[in-house]
């Protein structure tokens, strides 16, 4: 009868550790998958931010060159009778468009990012299963 009851405490302590060890390499599992979300957004997002950079500087070498021959070229249209009223319009015109761009800067510095949206939702559902 003793032999029995050992046997028996014996199984349940290997049952324990068992569940104990299944839980716990399902926690790494899922701590492993959420990693790898984790650095698939952050690749993406750098991914992103470099193509934009890309088009921007592009986009903004073509723009500045634009401005500045449309500039040059109604400063010499307008050489003879009112140059200064044309320099001091195209520098008041860009004074303006610079504070609009501040402006815009400002209200999209203030919005948040979306940056592991995706990783957060999940570890969200997993504190939720686990409770």
């Amino acid at each position: 009868m003793a032999g029995s009851d050992t046997a028996a405490g014996a199984a349940r302590a290997d049952g324990s550790l068992g569940s104990i060890k299944g839980l716990v390499a399902t926690l790494i599992d899922i701590a492993h998958t959420r990693l790898q979300l984790l650095g698939n957004e952050i690749h993406e997002e750098r991914l992103r931010v470099l193509q934009l950079l890309l088009l921007a500087v592009i986009a903004g070498f073509f723009f500045v060159l634009a401005v500045v021959l449309l500039t040059l070229f109604v400063i010499v249209f307008f050489w003879d009778s009112n140059r200064l009223l044309a320099i001091g319009g195209f520098a008041g015109f860009y004074l303006a468009i610079a504070a609009g761009f501040v402006i815009a800067l400002r209200s999209r510095a203030a919005t948040g990012s979306q940056l592991f949206k995706a990783s957060l939702g999940e570890l969200r559902k997993d504190r939720a299963g686990l409770s």
